[in-house]
């Protein structure tokens, strides 16, 4: 039986959410990339998506929601992802950061998706009949 998990401070997804999105503000604030406000916005806010999404799916206690929400997280990575490479095509960010950035992203979307998946597959396995002595809350063992 896995671990419960009563935070969603806890969740892995939302912690490397919360580090993605720290670096992608870092890029984003300064030079030439901070003073393109339009571009600049943007891609912070889908950063800021990802994990305020996880948080508060998790925090709606549904997993029909919490599943909504993970949806919405995974493709505001697939967002930063495509801003990034605008920002590396116009010469605000270099490969490197660029390629780095968005392996993180890819990453943490991968692991969203992984959630959803697990969050799903329990939204479907609560009604059917189970042989574990207890039975799993709106937020557990993801």
């Amino acid at each position: 039986m896995r671990k419960r998990i009563d935070r969603f401070e806890d969740l892995i997804a939302w912690q490397k959410a919360r580090w993605l999105t720290r670096d992608v503000y870092f890029q984003a604030l300064h030079g030439r990339f901070g003073q393109d406000y339009v571009l600049s916005k943007q891609i912070r806010s889908a950063a800021l998506s990802v994990p305020s999404n996880i948080a508060e799916g998790f925090e709606r206690g549904n997993r029909n929601e919490f599943t909504q929400s993970l949806s919405i997280a995974k493709a505001s990575c697939g967002e930063v992802r495509s801003d990034l490479y605008v920002a590396m095509d116009i010469g605000y960010i270099d490969e490197p950061t660029a390629t780095t950035l968005i392996a993180s992203a890819e990453e943490v979307g991968r692991i969203v998706g992984g959630l959803r998946a697990a969050v799903a597959k329990q939204r479907h396995n609560r009604y059917r009949p189970t042989t574990q002595s207890s039975v799993l809350s709106p937020q557990s063992s993801v």
